[in-house]
């Protein structure tokens, strides 16, 4: 006897799951990842059971409601290190982080936190990191980028730019983008300014601990 083919989701379900992940990226996207289940749920319409049928746990919501952010994000660094200009790579991609950052005020969360959950999330965050730093590797060979550039000077990007508040939209995107500009002419190679104070240790990825940052395909042992 032929296996039965398996059951396609219910119109109602996928239905559902699609409001839940909506409701999860708009409020992620206002109150950052600490929003409730319960608030979700309620913003969805459906009931916490519902969603917990979706998913079961809240990481899983996470990494559903930022798979394709995270995906934008990997476009935009392989985009980067197809421009024959490392620098205007390097700089263009800076910028549009702190944009999309700003856009989705959960996303800094997801980005630097690591889920259990998710498996190709995490491959692709993993992609995103490499990306980064085969991105600056190229920078610095072409003698634009401070050569103590390290990994954390990005998460520090990161998180002053989402202490950024302002009244609208549009005000929010343009100091980001006027911060990103600050960060950037600071990361510039310009030896007359001296060596910075150490880099902190802001904890990477734990799959990138051994990255080697002048050479990412080299690990360390």
């Amino acid at each position: 006897m032929p296996p039965e083919p398996s059951r396609k989701p219910r119109s109602d379900a996928l239905y559902n799951r699609r409001r839940i992940l909506e409701a999860a990226r708009a409020a992620f996207a206002e109150k950052g990842i600490e929003v409730s289940m319960t608030e979700i749920a309620q913003r969805a319409g459906v009931g916490i059971a519902t969603l917990y049928r979706h998913f079961p746990a809240k990481e899983e919501l996470i990494t559903g409601t930022f798979s394709e952010q995270l995906q934008t994000c990997v476009g935009a660094l392989h985009s980067a290190l197809d421009d024959p200009d490392p620098w205007r790579g390097f700089c263009g991609f800076v910028e549009q982080l702190c944009v999309l950052q700003v856009q989705d005020r959960g996303f800094n969360s997801v980005f630097r936190a690591a889920f259990s959950g998710g498996e190709l999330f995490e491959q692709e965050r993993i992609r995103a990191e490499n990306a980064f730093a085969e991105l600056a590797r190229r920078a610095k060979a072409a003698g634009r980028l401070r050569p103590d550039f390290v990994r954390d000077d990005l998460t520090l990007v990161i998180m002053a730019n989402s202490g950024i508040t302002a009244d609208s939209r549009e005000d929010a995107l343009a100091a980001a983008r006027r911060l990103s500009s600050y960060f950037i002419q600071a990361f510039r190679a310009a030896p007359e300014l001296g060596a910075l104070p150490p880099a902190p240790r802001l904890g990477p990825h734990p799959a990138l601990r051994g990255v080697n940052w002048q050479n990412p395909s080299a690990t360390s042992g």
